[in-house]
């Protein structure tokens, strides 16, 4: 049972489900966009209870701290309750208003084709 208790921490970032896989988690170690007290971190790290990680991913800057350990990867709702995101307010504003506020004039998803007015309005725009 003792070794089961050391995890690595790229196997415990894929299992808390902010990696979705465990290559691309090892990846994001090495490339220094995990950290411990401003240190890069190695994928090979062992996780400890308590310990604080600044991870830099596309979407979102997050500071854990880890409050148990998860060798295997669980549904999203379980899986959150194996770290604390303590992620300062000034950078979790940051990323979500900037996702706002740039528009690349493309459909939003899931609205379905667009209507023959639609269509219209934009042959009569290309002309």
């Amino acid at each position: 049972m003792a070794e089961k208790e050391k995890l690595r921490i790229d196997k415990y970032l894929w299992a808390i489900r902010i990696f979705k896989t465990r290559s691309i988690a090892a990846e994001a170690c090495a490339s220094g966009k995990v950290k411990s007290k401003g240190v890069n971190v190695k994928p090979a790290k062992t996780v400890a209870l308590g310990d604080q990680y600044e991870i830099k991913t596309e979407n979102k800057k997050w500071v854990i701290e880890v409050t148990s350990l998860l060798h295997n990867r669980l549904k999203y709702e379980e899986a959150v309750k194996h770290y604390l995101d303590i992620s300062p307010e000034e950078i979790i504003d940051k990323t979500h208003s900037s996702a706002f506020i740039f528009n690349t004039g493309k459909r939003q998803s899931k609205q379905g084709r667009p209507t023959k007015k639609q269509k219209r309005d934009l042959d009569d725009f290309l002309e």
